[in-house]
This record gives structure tokens, C-alpha cells and sequence, in this order.
């Protein structure tokens, strides 16, 4: 398979001048990509669509534990919709800013996020639920660095292989450095714990690797040790251990270790093919932990049925494949780090979709994965959001530069 990033020098320097940003075009035409036109549609509509969607979900899944919990059923609706605001006005932010920006700052976007994630761990700065440390309380929200750590890993990942893009092809030159700094990111997820992020980081960053012209030899490699780490990781967890063993056979202890996946698996065939209708879940009244984040989806499959959870997948499949289709093109301009970027968006909003599903309806152990851009939750949904609109600005720039310079 041919590398998706060029191995020659003299194709290396072309990325300095082959994509135009605001530090490299002239000064008369700075305004103009400092404020881009209309958003690509393929990338625009299937994000609101997902958000939209989501927050009618959130509301109908989480009624009867607000009102509960909180005395009000709108609890958490009014906080998704704060989160939706908060998302927009940083989608707005990033959708404005060159690319150049990012290449140039991604370092230090990465160690910002990597002292969040120490940050986090520190006593009486982390805040712990049901076991977890994973939030930095700030006032009344919270913020969550491993969600801002699956994207800066993706710019950090591209920086990385456009600088060392000669080599990918050797292990000690190109790769373990690589390694390193992403086993050190990994064992600050797992001191939270969290081994579903760790899963979707490692997953980026490789991925990146991989498609920028990594060994075979290594890859294999690395897949091999990827394998076994994870099992040592499960094997060695009590709590992982349950998790896996309540996949395999969920029914033998429905009121246990498989209370979760059996529910999950009543609302989906509650739903059958159509669903109950919206609002009529039986499953989210308290018998169906965590309804309105991890497992948002079965409370679709119950309402809505089939066709819901079919057209959610559909939609999550537009927004990814037109994702890497801008960062397939990108690269093919010799536009190397923004390519490999939105790769690495793609990869993480994917991937991440993938397992919750996945989870959902049985095929994977239990992760506390959200699903993005649906679930409750505000540093997921405003990261995503950020993601999002990064690929748009790359799309745009793509655009602009094909626009002015015709085949």
C-alpha cells in the first residue's frame, strides 16, 4: 500500500506554501478567510440532525430520573441545551480560524490537555463519581479532559508524522517516541479510570500513524501488543472482568453484572421495527441505568424502533465518510497535516459511535462511552463540536483553493 504522506523532501516543502491559510496569503486576501463562507452540507446537516435529535432524546430519556432527582423533568434538557449554546459558539470560534493556527499551536494544545489530565487526578481538584475520577468541577459544570485529549492527540499525531514523515518506516526513529508519548497519555486514562477513552485515543493516534506511512511490519506489531495489552488489562480489573463475562452471557445474572445489557436489550425489542412511539419507553423509568447518556441508543431502539437506531447509524456514516473523503482530498494536495487530522476526527467520532452501539445492542462489552453528539453531557458534545467545525474550515479552505486554482 502506497503512504498516504510523501517521502520525499522536495514534496515535503510543497506543504508549506500548497494549502492557503491566513499567515501565507497575501495581506488583500486575509479578510476573506478570516471570514469563510457556507459550510459543506454533508458535514453541516447530519451534525445538526444528530444534535437536534439528541436533544429530544436526552429530554425523553431522562423525565423521570430528573423529576426524581431534581424535582423538575427538564433538569437536564435545559443543561444539554446550555451545552448546545456553549458547542455552537466554539463551533463558530474554531469555523474561523486557519488552519495554520492549529498546525502552529498543536503542541501546545496537546500539553494543555495532558496537565487537565493530571490535573485531574489531584485531590480535591478531580471530582469522583461512582468510582471514577474524571471531571474538573467547575462551579456547576464539569469538565471532562479526555474528551479534549481525543482531539488534540489527532493534531499533535499529525504534527508528529509531517515532521517524521521520513521515518515511519523505522521503529526506533519514527515510532517508539510516538509510543511513549501516547503510553504516557494511556496511563493517565487508566489512573481515572477510564479504558474507553484509552481505547478511542489509541485508536486516533495509530490510525494517524498508520495512514501516514507507518510499517507494515510495525503496525502488525503493534496490533499484536494492542491485543494482548488490552486482555492483561481486562484480566487484571475485577470490574473489567465482570463487564466481559456479563457480555458473554448477560442472562445468567440479569439482576447482577448483566442487569445493564438485559435491559438494553428489553427496549430494543420493545421497539421491534417502528417503536412504542416517543416518550413511551418503559425501560428508561428507572430500570435502565444511565438511559439518557451510555445507553441513549436502546431508548431510541424501545420509541423508536429499528428505523430510529438504522437512520442514526446512517446519519453518524454520512458525517464520517464525507470526513475522511475532505481529509483523503486534502492529502492529495500535499496538504499533509490537515489531512491527516480530519482523519483522525473521523477516526475518534467513528470509532467512538461504533463501540457505543456496539455496547448497546450486545456485541461489546459495556464501555462508559456517550454517544456522540446525542448523549447528555457537555465536554463531549462541545469537543465534538469543535471537531467538527475543524473539518468544515479544512473542507472550506479545500474548497476556496480548488475554487482559485482550477484543474
Amino acid at each position: 500500500m502506497k503512504p498516504w504522506i510523501a517521502t520525499r523532501p522536495r514534496e515535503r516543502q510543497a506543504v508549506e506554501t500548497k494549502l492557503p491559510t491566513h499567515v501565507w496569503l497575501p495581506a488583500e486576501l486575509r479578510p476573506h478567510f478570516d471570514a469563510p463562507g457556507a459550510p459543506d452540507p454533508l458535514l453541516l446537516w447530519p451534525t445538526l440532525l444528530l444534535v437536534g435529535w439528541g436533544l429530544v432524546m436526552v429530554y425523553s430519556a431522562s423525565i423521570a430520573v430528573a423529576a426524581e432527582q431534581y424535582g423538575t423533568p427538564y433538569f437536564f434538557l435545559i443543561r444539554q441545551l446550555f451545552f448546545v449554546a456553549i458547542g455552537m459558539g466554539v463551533a463558530w470560534w474554531t469555523y474561523r480560524l486557519p488552519l495554520r493556527w492549529w498546525e502552529k499551536n498543536s503542541h501546545w494544545l496537546f500539553v494543555a490537555s495532558l496537565v487537565l489530565l493530571i490535573l485531574v487526578l489531584i485531590p480535591g481538584i478531580g471530582k469522583t463519581v461512582n468510582g471514577a475520577r474524571r471531571w474538573i468541577a467547575l462551579g456547576p459544570l464539569n469538565l471532562q479532559p479526555a474528551e479534549i485529549v481525543k482531539f488534540t492527540i489527532a493534531l499533535f499525531a499529525s504534527h508528529y508524522t509531517v515532521r517524521r514523515f521520513h521515518a515511519m518506516q523505522s521503529f526506533f526513529a519514527g515510532f517508539l517516541p510516538f509510543l511513549v508519548v501516547v503510553a504516557g497519555v494511556g496511563s493517565l486514562l487508566l489512573l481515572q479510570p477510564d479504558f474507553g477513552s484509552l481505547v478511542v485515543m489509541s485508536v486516533v493516534a495509530f490510525g494517524i500513524l498508520f495512514m501516514g506511512g507507518l510499517s507494515w511490519r510495525i503496525v502488525g506489531l503493534l496490533a499484536a501488543a494492542a491485543i494482548f495489552v488490552f486482555a492483561a488489562l481486562v484480566v487484571v480489573s475485577p470490574y473489567r472482568m465482570q463487564r466481559f463475562v456479563a457480555f458473554l452471557d448477560p442472562w445468567s445474572d440479569p439482576l447482577g453484572k448483566g442487569y445493564q445489557l438485559t435491559h438494553a436489550l428489553i427496549a430494543f425489542g420493545r421497539g421491534e421495527w417502528l417503536g412504542v412511539g416517543l416518550g413511551g419507553s418503559i425501560e428508561k423509568l428507572f430500570y435502565l441505568p444511565e438511559a439518557h447518556t451510555d445507553f441513549i441508543l436502546a431508548v431510541i431502539g424501545e420509541e423508536l424502533g429499528w428505523a430510529g437506531v438504522v437512520t442514526v447509524a446512517l446519519l453518524f456514516g454520512i458525517l464520517v465518510w464525507r470526513m475522511v473523503e475532505v481529509g483523503r482530498r486534502l492529502v492529495h494536495v500535499e496538504a499533509y497535516f490537515p489531512g491527516l487530522a480530519v482523519i483522525g476526527v473521523a477516526l475518534g467520532i467513528g470509532v467512538q459511535a461504533v463501540i457505543n452501539m456496539g455496547v448497546n445492542v450486545g456485541l461489546l462489552p459495556t464501555k462508559g462511552l456517550a454517544l456522540p453528539f446525542m448523549s447528555y453531557g457537555g465536554s463531549a458534545l462541545v469537543m465534538n463540536l469543535l471537531a467538527v467545525a475543524f473539518v468544515m474550515r479544512a473542507e472550506w479552505e479545500l474548497r476556496s483553493l480548488c475554487r482559485r486554482n482550477p484543474v
